[in-house]
Formats: C-alpha cells, sequence, structure tokens
C-alpha cells in the first residue's frame, strides 16, 4: 500500500526537484479541515500510481521556507513536479476525478 512520504525543508529538493519521476506535493497543514477531506483521496491516487507519480506530503507550519518559495497561500495546494519544475497546481478539496485528470494530462 503506498501512501504519500512526509517531505520537509531540509529534504524537499532531493526528495521532489531530483525525482526521476512525476511527483505530486501535498501543501497542507494538521489544523486545515479541507486538508483532512482530500487526505484519503490522495492515499488512494498514491497507490494507483504507485511507479509512475510519487506522493508526499509537506506540513506547511513546519516547513514555511518551501511553501514561500512556490508562493502557497492557501492549502490544501497540490503541486504536480516533472523533471524538477513545477507543471501544475490545484487549490482547494477538489473531487478525485479532477486530480486525477491532472495526474493523467502529466503523464501524458
Amino acid at each position: 500500500m503506498a501512501h504519500p512520504i512526509a517531505v520537509t525543508d531540509v529534504d524537499f529538493d532531493e526528495q521532489v526537484l531530483k525525482s526521476t519521476i512525476p511527483v505530486l506535493v501535498d501543501f497542507w497543514a494538521d489544523w486545515c479541515a479541507p486538508c483532512k477531506m482530500i487526505a484519503p483521496m490522495v492515499d488512494d491516487l498514491a497507490n494507483e500510481y504507485d511507479g509512475k507519480v510519487t506522493f508526499f506530503k509537506l506540513d506547511v507550519d513546519a516547513s514555511p521556507e518551501t511553501s514561500m518559495k512556490f508562493g502557497i497561500r492557501s492549502i490544501p495546494t497540490l503541486l504536480l513536479f516533472k523533471n524538477g519544475k513545477p507543471v501544475d497546481q490545484v487549490v482547494g478539496a477538489v473531487p478525485k476525478a479532477v486530480l486525477k485528470k491532472r495526474l493523467e494530462n502529466a503523464l501524458a
């Protein structure tokens, strides 16, 4: 069972930007209700795309530098990286089908 991996300011560049496969980063916080709403969908997608996309979670309170670097102003924000560059962004709690379509577009 694949799950999103916790990532921080310290290991973000190494884990995310240097990844050889696409990466989805879930910017979240413990106090954020919409973040908790989409967490099960992100877990499902991590399973579904295991081996094709790596999933990470970044706690914006614990890792403010990375959040600021990528202009994260509201959460949840999901950033999709390909070859170390952000290629797509989803802000807010959206249906799983929307996330899946964005992933498929990035993989195409």
